[in-house]
């Protein structure tokens, strides 16, 4: 099944299954990646139907993008592709700084274009808010870009609800990136009702939580990476969270499908969000999200979420 959406008010019409690249160059987190994998990957996205890509500079410091752009370019699909990158950090003596002063996002922005090999970018992000910007001054410099015609619609990225407030003050923001999954649902209280009365489209990440939401896991399960210090993989939270991944693994059995379809599929359903972006390390895992077109989840099934996961 094939079908596109809107995000929130913007003209960017897309696969509601987007690709989150932080595995595409982005060695200063997964230092295993093959790049050729990463080419792979991409091009069988776009083959699939998937059409809406999700970088940032920090994925590799660049690498995401230019690996991204190399690729586009070869395919010639500039134009079928939406491409959402994110800025803010630079390097300074080794340190990363982040910066929203105006002058630092044109600056950001240009450099992702050169990188991305095109004259526009479908949506730009200020990934992280820095102390001293004011907010709406950062996004109103991302106005300027927009009516330039370098980025087509702006977002922001880890933003609380006062600063999203503070950013949106002209009413220009068209998009919120924030951390929201089945275990992580404070942005139902602080930001959902403030994004759907003003027709910002809220994009989450980490919808599998680290992977416990796709039903991988078991109670033998051991982790010595990140995961060993999150709160969640942790003991008795843990075991609870494994038996609530049980309801979702039996809703996915009666569908003859996976859960991480049924996750994806449950926050489709939410009217906060329009799209969303699980990343992905091979050419399979990208298939296998894109058969969340497939699911067709009941009011009942949604409800059954709803509570196993309140």
């Amino acid at each position: 099944m094939s079908k596109k959406i809107r995000i929130g008010r913007t003209d960017l019409v897309v696969n509601p299954i987007g690709l989150g690249a932080n595995a595409i160059g982005g060695h200063n987190l997964y230092p295993e990646i093959d790049e050729q994998v990463n080419r792979t990957l991409l091009k069988t996205a776009f083959n699939e139907g998937l059409d809406f890509i999700d970088t940032a500079f920090t994925y590799g410091m660049g690498r995401s993008e230019e690996i991204i752009g190399e690729v586009v370019k070869e395919l010639g699909n500039r134009q079928e592709v939406i491409i959402a990158t994110k800025g803010t950090q630079k390097l300074i003596d080794g340190e990363t700084i982040v910066d929203n002063s105006p002058e630092y996002l044109r600056e950001t922005v240009d450099a992702s274009l050169k990188r991305l090999q095109t004259d526009y970018i479908d949506l730009f992000y200020i990934h992280f808010p820095d102390k001293n910007t004011p907010k709406y001054e950062a996004v109103g410099a991302l106005k300027e870009l927009k009516d330039a015609g370098k980025i087509r619609a702006i977002g922001v990225s880890n933003f609380s609800q006062e600063q999203l407030i503070e950013a949106n003050q002209d009413g220009y923001v068209d998009v919120l990136q924030g951390h929201y999954n089945l275990l992580n649902r404070q942005a139902e209280k602080d930001l959902f009702p403030y994004t759907i009365e003003h027709g910002i489209s809220f994009v989450p990440y980490f919808p599998f939580a680290s992977g416990l939401l796709a039903g991988r896991y078991t109670k033998k399960t051991t982790f010595n990476d990140f995961r060993a210090n999150m709160p969640h993989f942790q003991g008795e939270a843990f075991e609870q969270n494994l038996q609530k991944v049980e309801t979702l693994k039996e809703i996915a059995n009666a569908k003859q499908t996976e859960v991480s379809n049924i996750v994806l599929a449950w926050y489709l359903a939410q009217p906060a969000i329009d799209t969303v972006i699980p990343g992905a390390k091979k050419p399979e895992q990208v298939i296998q999200n894109l058969k969340t077109l497939d699911v067709q989840l009941s009011k009942d099934e949604i409800e059954t979420i709803d509570r196993t996961f309140s």
